[in-house]
């Protein structure tokens, strides 16, 4: 990651599930089994600059195993 989330995550959605996710195979494969969910959220997040951005995020998530692999899909403000 190239940036610090800083704060809660708000807004946060689940848009895709198991087969749904493109990624799947390779989730589970790396990070193991489970209920995978592709979500998005906001949240303000600090770059390596030192700057401080709301950004809309995305990342993969499942019970027992966690938040994986967040990365900014866009910047709010």
């Amino acid at each position: 990651m190239h940036f610090q989330i800083v704060g809660p995550i708000a807004d946060i959605e689940t848009f895709a599930v198991g087969g749904a996710i493109r990624e799947i195979a390779r989730l589970r494969k790396y990070y193991g089994r489970g209920r995978w969910r592709k979500r998005k959220g906001n949240a303000t997040v600090r770059l390596l600059d030192g700057t401080l951005r709301l950004a809309e995020l995305h990342w993969y998530e499942a019970s027992g195993i966690g938040r994986k692999e967040f990365k900014i899909k866009r910047y709010l403000d």
